[in-house]
Parts: structure tokens; sequence; C-alpha cells
């Protein structure tokens, strides 16, 4: 499990996140992201991204008054390896 700090990246994080998770994180392994919530746009978007880069979200929650964790898994979700075999079928 790794851990990283976007925070000081404002809501500007999403891009760096994503290429965390190409390059650093193995396949298998969860990523803990820390970042600042604002408005909690971010929150939904950080999510959408990583449903769209077919990796799992783990959890979500908040850590404070300003920040926000996510634990995201390199792994495809459990419906997208179901559609694959049943498109492979």
């Amino acid at each position: 499990m790794k851990r990283f700090d976007l925070r000081p990246l404002k809501d500007n994080f999403y891009d760096r996140m994503l290429e965390l998770m190409d390059k650093e994180v193995s396949k298998g392994e969860n990523a803990i992201f820390l970042f600042e919530i604002g408005d909690f746009s971010c929150v939904q978007k950080s999510a959408d991204l990583i449903k769209e880069a077919e990796y799992t979200l783990m959890n979500s929650i908040k850590f404070n008054e300003v920040d926000w964790t996510i634990v995201v898994k390199k792994e495809k979700t459990k419906e997208i390896v179901e559609k694959e075999v049943e498109d492979a079928e």
C-alpha cells in the first residue's frame, strides 16, 4: 500500500493521481490519495476518473474539515471483469 499526499496541488490533482496509479502502484496494490475537498465536486470527479481508468475505488472518506481520502486498488472492478467474460463468450 502506498500513500500519496496531493493536497499541495489543490484542485488540480487528477492527472497526477492517474499518473501515480499508472507508474507508482503495482497491479493488485492499494493506493491512498489525500486531497483537499473544497466544494466537494472533486470527490465525485476523482471517483469518476478512477472508474474510467478501470481501477477499483475501495473507500472514500472525509479525513478532516478540508481533506478527503480515497483508497484505490489497481485492479479492474468486478463489473468490468464480468463484462469482459461475457463479451468473450
